[in-house]
């Protein structure tokens, strides 16, 4: 009976060894994450003590709000790894791109080799105000281009949280999903939190992320999780496929 009432762990004590992040905002200066060179270096480093093995930034991409590129995405991270060689190293650090879906995106695409986060999987994202008209449509085609889209933190697209069904659409046309870690602390609100635990207890999420972008994200892995520990770890350990 008292396993029952037994308290939940921090989120920063159930990090799984050799942990791999598939989200994040390190790059400097080039999107809503770290701003100067000594905001990398915070950010690399404490996610070092939290127990990560690998990261995978993904500074965004979306048009005419973050204008990044393929080459200005990979000059950002040579020139981080030149800056702080100690961090990028221990952490093997990496860049893919988190790409915003709309019709701009279609034609980059179809025209460009994108940024992806191991072989054809591609981090993807909607707007937090609605879905994009032409979602399916777009998916259809970044498949049939060759791409498997790794659709970013879907518990935080408030749209879809009376209306679950959307979530079962989503996976049936193709995405992959990428919950977020703090969205089982309830950073984002308890409603986040009850979406990404509906999501784990139907078996829909595929792999996890930090999403962080600055101190008060690092700050909150100390909180406690709101969430079932099994799946939440089972989600983790899955993102070793991006080794």
């Amino acid at each position: 009976m008292l396993s029952f009432f037994k308290s939940k762990p921090h989120l920063e004590e159930i990090i799984p060894q050799g942990y791999i992040d598939i989200h994040s905002h390190l790059l400097f200066g080039i999107d809503d994450g770290a701003q100067t060179v000594e905001d990398t270096s915070y950010l690399l480093e404490s996610c070092q003590k939290l127990g990560f093995s690998q990261m995978i930034t993904t500074p965004h991409t979306c048009s005419s709000v973050w204008e990044n590129t393929r080459k200005g995405i990979e000059n950002k991270l040579d020139e981080v790894r030149q800056l702080l060689p100690e961090h990028s190293t221990s952490l093997n650090l990496k860049a893919a791109s988190e790409y915003m879906l709309d019709d701009t995106f279609v034609k980059l695409f179809q025209n460009e080799k994108l940024l992806t986060l191991k072989d054809n999987y591609v981090l993807v994202e909607m707007s937090y105000i609605n879905p994009p008209i032409q979602l399916f449509d777009i998916l259809f085609e970044l498949q049939v281009t060759g791409y498997q889209p790794v659709l970013a933190h879907p518990e935080r697209y408030n749209f879809y949280h009376n209306n679950f069904e959307a979530y079962n659409k989503l996976k049936k046309a193709g995405c992959l999903f990428q919950a977020n870690l703090l969205s089982t602390v309830g950073y984002y609100g308890e409603h986040v939190t009850k979406a990404v635990e509906k999501l784990f207890k139907n078996d829909m999420i595929d792999f996890t992320g930090s999403d962080i972008h600055h101190k008060n994200h690092i700050a909150s892995f100390s909180k406690k999780i709101k969430v079932d520990e099994q799946p939440l770890v089972a989600a983790m350990k899955r993102n070793v496929f991006f080794q």
